[in-house]
């Protein structure tokens, strides 16, 4: 079962009105519990869903969307950002209830669609999914808050994809980066990352970014950007 919290980004209204929305969920997953961070996106269209978590994650993400007045079925694209299982697990369900487009970088959607095993996981793989849509680096959605661009961040996985927003200098970061250790915002956990001098590479692009505020998968929203992530790269070369 899972649980969600507040989705809010942060206390401000200004945040609460830029389109963005991070949805918390404390979820069950490799015999622990783990929190969490989908992010919702909205354009004109409908909401754009970054990752959708585990097996398991499906209602805590339609209680989030209903707080925010919408249903499932108003998802019109989910967004990818590396094929591992807390990220993409719960994909298969969730297109159980949901009519919607299913886009991923060009390296992962071979892990994503069942033609490759998962680099990382336990070997009981989650229930493959079609990929409609095989990004590239560079690629735009338009959004409420505006531009939001593919960033190509492998490392962490062959084809990680973080999502930039320009117009609101936020960072959507997958697993580029993480905020749940004792920093409020670190780079890529060793352990967990199989090309590490890729990912380092990777934090060191999106240094050169604008960035204010970043969303990592696991942590949640950080009133942090692009000093700390230098800082971050910096570290990482010592």
């Amino acid at each position: 079962m899972a649980s969600t919290n507040d989705s809010s980004m942060s206390a401000t209204d200004d945040e609460r009105d830029t389109g963005v929305h991070v949805l918390p969920i404390t979820v069950e997953y490799g015999g622990r519990e783990i929190t969490i961070t989908p992010t919702l996106v909205e354009t004109d269209r409908g909401p754009i869903l970054i990752d959708v978590g585990p097996q398991g994650a499906r209602e805590g993400i339609r209680t989030h969307l209903r707080s925010l007045g919408y249903d499932l079925a108003d998802v019109w694209l989910v967004l990818v950002t590396h094929h591992d299982g807390d990220h993409v697990g719960g994909l298969a369900s969730l297109l159980e209830r949901v009519d919607a487009v299913v886009a991923t970088h060009r390296a992962e959607a071979p892990y994503v669609s069942g033609e490759s095993e998962p680099i990382t996981g336990d070997g009981d793989r989650y229930p493959p999914v079609d990929v409609d849509i095989e990004l590239a680096d560079g690629v735009r959605f338009s959004t409420l808050a505006g531009p939001m661009e593919v960033v190509a961040t492998p490392g962490h996985a062959p084809g990680h994809v973080s999502l930039y927003l320009s117009d609101a200098n936020l960072l959507v970061a997958g697993d580029a980066l993480v905020a749940d250790g004792d920093d409020p915002l670190a780079g890529p956990k060793p352990h967990f990352t199989p090309a590490m001098e890729q990912a380092i590479e990777s934090v060191e692009r999106l240094a050169d970014l604008e960035i204010d505020h970043t969303v990592c998968y696991h942590g949640g929203y950080v009133d942090r950007g692009t000093e700390r992530i230098r800082e971050i790269a910096r570290q990482s070369r010592e």
